[in-house]
Order: structure tokens, then C-alpha cells, then sequence
């Protein structure tokens, strides 16, 4: 049995388990390298302006992502930093909640939705979710429940600060105060808290940004993955 953290391991399982980390494809349309004109381009087609700087976080419209959450800690950032949010995220068909939630979600930030000032986009697009990870000031993933978060690693391999929930697989990808911010999950107060520092110190922002990108690259790669996986073969093939 393959597990993405070792708090997922289960007592008296007569079955081996491993643990190992998932990650991503550096090279995907998601993740590669992308030109100023190329994201240019997508902001546009979706309407993202970045005349104040944007907080994002990526997560489709599921109870257990928190986007009613979300909506409260921007109404306390902007209260101190001029900024905009971002929620992008598909409604997802396997979950019949998806729908009720966005439309909570429309109903609760209907006043910034229409000035400008909230900005939510269904659309699944790569190149989209790429060039708004790489044009954000901050990333933050206000997870209730979380599996790995591997949109926290893609985050963190552009090279931005996040600021996320103490769980699930989270807190092996951020190391608190060096790449981001870990927070508890109701902590609303915290979040914003954090989201401001990062906002107010651009420094402290490069320096977290820098160490996620670096910490991705040694631990969270495909290539580190296909390793692990070839371990497992040879074992196999050893029995």
C-alpha cells in the first residue's frame, strides 16, 4: 500500500505500507515556464487585473476548500492592504454540493464581485491556473480537510510565499515561517494576519518565495517520484 504521509499509515494492516510523497510534472502546462507575454495575454482573456496586488487561491468549489472562508479573511486584508482576490476552481460533477457552494460563494461576495475586487473563474484552463500562480503576491490554500495539496506544491514551485491550513499533507510542504505560513483551519484572523505580513515585507516575500521553489525542486519533482517507484519494482522483482 502506497500513502502520501505517514499519518495516514494504519495499525495491524497486514499489508506493507509505504509512504511516498506525491509530486509534480515541472515540465506540464500547469507548471512550466511561461513568457510575460503569455501570461499577459491570459489575465486578460479572464478579466485579472494587476493594478493592486492579487491573493489566489486555487481549489475547486468544495465545502472542505473553505471558499466562504476565504471570503471572510479578504474582507479583513483588504481592511489593511489595497488588494484582489482570486478564487479559481471548477464545480466539480462528482459532488453534488459543488454548485450550492459557488452560488454561497456569488452570494457572499456579490458586492466585490462587482467591482472587480473578487474575481471567480470556473474555467479549467492550465496556461490560466500557471499565469495566475506566477502573478499572485500570495497564494493561500484555506483547507478544512486536505489529501496532499499538490496545488500548494505548484504554488511553491513558481516561486511564491503560501499561506495554508495545518493539514492533511500541508505542513510537509511548508516549513512555517521559512517558505510560508501554516495556520489552523477556522483560524480566520490568522490567515489575514499572515496574508498582510507577506503583503506589507516584499523581502520576506522573495526569501519564502526562493526557499518553496528550492524545496520543490529537491523533494517534489516527477523525477524524485519515477525513483521511488523503480525502488518499489526492484523490491518487487527481489521477492
Amino acid at each position: 500500500m502506497i500513502l502520501s504521509s505517514e499519518k495516514y499509515r494504519i495499525k495491524n494492516l497486514p499489508v506493507e505500507q509505504r509512504v511516498i510523497h506525491p509530486a509534480i510534472d515541472p515540465l506540464s502546462p500547469k507548471n512550466k515556464g511561461i513568457s510575460k507575454s503569455v501570461i499577459s495575454k491570459y489575465l486578460r482573456k479572464f478579466g485579472i487585473k494587476t493594478d493592486k496586488p492579487l491573493i489566489t487561491q486555487v481549489a475547486r468549489f468544495d465545502r472542505w476548500k473553505d471558499p466562504l472562508g476565504v471570503i471572510d479573511v479578504f474582507k479583513t486584508v483588504r481592511k489593511e492592504v489595497d488588494c484582489r482576490l482570486v478564487l479559481c476552481g471548477n464545480k466539480a460533477i462528482d459532488d453534488p454540493e459543488s454548485q450550492g457552494i459557488f452560488n454561497k460563494v456569488m452570494l457572499k461576495a456579490k458586492n466585490f464581485v462587482r467591482n472587480g475586487e473578487v474575481i471567480l473563474i470556473t474555467t479549467e484552463n492550465h496556461i490560466l491556473v500557471n499565469s495566475l500562480q506566477r502573478s499572485s503576491a500570495v497564494i493561500i490554500q484555506k483547507s478544512l480537510r486536505e489529501g496532499f495539496g499538490l496545488s500548494v506544491t505548484e504554488a511553491l514551485w513558481k516561486g511564491k510565499p503560501v499561506v495554508a491550513s495545518n493539514v492533511g499533507g500541508i505542513p510537509i510542504q511548508i516549513k512555517d515561517g521559512r517558505n510560508g505560513f501554516l495556520v489552523e483551519p477556522h483560524d480566520t484572523e490568522k490567515f489575514a494576519e499572515k496574508i498582510i505580513e507577506i503583503l506589507q515585507e516584499p523581502e520576506l516575500a522573495k526569501e519564502m518565495g526562493e526557499n518553496g521553489k528550492e524545496m520543490v525542486k529537491e523533494k517534489f519533482l516527477i523525477t524524485r517520484l519515477i525513483s521511488d517507484h523503480f525502488d518499489i519494482l526492484n523490491d518487487a522483482c527481489n521477492l
